[in-house]
């Protein structure tokens, strides 16, 4: 599980270098890509199955074994904290704007996806199965190429200086694979007891966070140029959604 971990953590760092640094090079403006929008709508899916159909109920059912004798929805809490944590810090970038400088909003949204890609992170490095491990690789690393684009985007339109957007592109580049070590850390680190309910923990408040990054960011972020787009994107996401319920049988 190690290798395979580590070899993920340079996947996707290697893969959102790349998607990233590039639009910066060339100063890329957006330009719509409906095979790009498709793509992210299939990610979009695949986060809202791993939410729905394994880290949540793995962290409820882990809770429910280890503390059984506390009758509250703890994974639930969890999970919700997840949710409201990036629906805040998104609406704190939209809010007010007169307060806020040219280069307010994209900080913020930046540090909305540092905060993400840490989390996604965490929850690979604290899985424990290679079928869990796999899945969870593949929904981030399909999501990571268009989420580092479209941060490139933001970047490129601030009138911060180019030595700072190359350091915000690099951290965010580093903070998933910084999450894997360091959920494998913990993870390696903590007791029989202990561990699986940091694992618990962790999937459970990802899973809030992979909940709100495919519904209510997807919504808000994905413009269509026509009312047939729209609806092939929801079949690309309903596609994710049920891949991943179909490998919640094995």
């Amino acid at each position: 599980m190690f290798t395979y971990k580590t070899v993920a953590a340079l996947a996707i760092l290697l893969t959102s270098l790349l998607a990233i640094l590039y639009p910066l090079k060339i100063r890329a403006r957006p330009g719509h890509n409906a095979l790009l929008e498709q793509a992210d709508a299939f990610a979009s899916g695949i986060f809202l199955g791993a939410a729905l159909f394994h880290m949540l109920p793995e962290a409820i059912s882990t809770f429910n074994s280890h503390l059984s004798h506390i009758h509250y929805p703890i994974a639930e809490s969890f999970c919700a904290g997840g949710f409201l944590i990036l629906l805040f810090l998104e609406r704190l970038s939209g809010c007010c704007p007169d307060r806020y400088t040219a280069n307010g909003v994209p900080l913020i949204l930046a540090s909305i996806l540092i905060i993400h890609a840490l989390i996604e992170g965490a929850a690979l490095g604290v899985s424990t199965t290679p079928a869990a491990t796999s899945i969870l690789f593949l929904a981030i690393i399909a999501h990571k190429g268009s989420e580092s684009f479209a941060l490139a985007i933001i970047l490129n339109r601030s009138k911060l200086a180019f030595s700072t957007i190359i350091f915000i592109a690099c951290l965010f580049s580093c903070m998933t694979p910084l999450g894997i070590g360091t959920g494998a850390a913990i993870t390696s680190e903590a007791s029989a007891h202990t561990a699986p309910l940091l694992t618990a923990c962790f999937n459970a408040f990802a899973a809030g966070t992979f909940l709100y990054m495919s519904t209510l960011h997807h919504i808000n972020h994905h413009h269509q140029h026509h009312a047939k787009e729209n609806l092939t994107e929801l079949w690309f996401l309903i596609a994710g959604l049920l891949l991943m319920a179909a490998l919640a049988w094995a």
